[in-house]
């Protein structure tokens, strides 16, 4: 994971400060772009760690189409917790959006399920992409989306996925969506007999001007 390393340095080093809507400051990079062939292996950062079973439920969890904490807290996940409501729900997140979005003529669009008939169907076509970027319902999500939309690509029998991020917090935030949508290239080429290519991560990037002084504090 030498690129994930290369890119927290230059984030320390090149990174412009800005405000943000939490008043902490930050540092951040924007248009940043990094490749994982997945033939290699599986790109889980280990110079930190990483809750692999919070990944994992997380993302089974996308899949359901759920917007509601319970069956996140059913699994000792509290990545969630912070932006849930009293009855655990968040709105109408990734979930909702990848399984039920909303279209104008009141038809609810499962998103996936048309991305896995397109890749056994219709594999070169430039259009098998899935977006949790709902600028109707924006404002009813507990937080809009983050990994806002990705695309999946089909060459020699691999199948590469690209993800593009609005926003990532490069020390907490980036391993895990890195892992999880590596996990998804996985599952989503088992559907559909495919072997798996390129994860692909595109994006604005930045960390924390808190994080940086807690880690020179415990130096």
């Amino acid at each position: 994971m030498k690129q994930y390393l290369d890119l927290m340095k230059k984030v320390l080093e090149e990174g412009t400060t800005k405000d943000d809507r939490t008043g902490t400051g930050t540092l951040s990079i924007f248009g940043h772009q990094m490749r994982f062939n997945l033939q290699d292996g599986f790109p889980l950062v280990t110079t930190k760690r990483c809750h692999l079973r919070s990944i994992i439920h997380e993302l089974l969890w996308f899949l359901n189409g759920d917007t509601n904490i319970g069956y996140l807290k059913e699994n000792n996940v509290s990545i969630w917790d912070e932006w849930a409501d009293e009855n655990g729900d968040l709105g109408p997140v990734y979930g909702k959006q990848w399984r039920a979005w909303g279209a104008a003529d009141g038809r609810q669009i499962d998103q996936l399920s048309k991305v896995v008939q397109q890749l056994k169907q219709d594999p070169n076509s430039r259009r098998i992409i899935v977006s949790a970027w709902n600028v109707g319902e924006l404002d009813q999500m507990a937080l809009a989306p983050c990994h806002a939309f990705f695309q999946f690509y089909v060459a020699d029998g691999k199948l590469s996925c690209q993800l593009y991020q609005r926003s990532c917090d490069v020390f907490l935030g980036l391993p895990f969506n890195i892992a999880s949508y590596a996990l998804l290239v996985h599952m989503m080429a088992q559907q559909c007999d495919l072997a798996v290519g390129d994860f692909v991560w595109t994006g604005a990037i930045r960390t924390y001007t808190a994080t940086i002084l807690s880690k020179l504090t415990c130096n």
